[in-house]
């Protein structure tokens, strides 16, 4: 499962406004090699689901990750962090064995 926070809603509420995303754009997930640690985290809006997708609903919100993906991702929730010292939109992983210091890549 895929989990998403109350904090992320609202901030993906608000670029789905902006950007005149319909309700039929969802949030896409993934992992790709890369960043400090090794592996890094990939986010953004689509409306095509793949053969190989998996599709989670969290507190109304789907969330699509590819297999290979969920592989890294299982458990994970998508947090947002706003003001001064914010992240931003970031992933808390309970497989991430190690993350790099700016929260970008995590290695297993």
């Amino acid at each position: 499962m895929l989990f998403i926070d109350e904090s992320a809603i609202e901030k993906i509420k608000e670029i789905r406004k902006q950007e005149n995303f319909g309700d039929d754009y969802f949030i896409r997930v993934s992992v790709t090699s890369g960043g400090c640690s090794g592996l890094t985290y990939q986010m953004d809006f689509d409306n095509e689901l793949q053969e190989n997708d998996q599709v989670f609903d969290d507190k109304g919100e789907r969330i699509v990750t590819d297999l290979k993906s969920f592989l890294y991702l299982c458990n994970t929730t998508l947090k947002f962090s706003g003001g001064l010292n914010g992240k931003g939109f970031f992933f808390d992983n309970p497989n991430a064995a190690r993350t790099c210091g700016c929260g970008e890549s995590f290695a297993l």
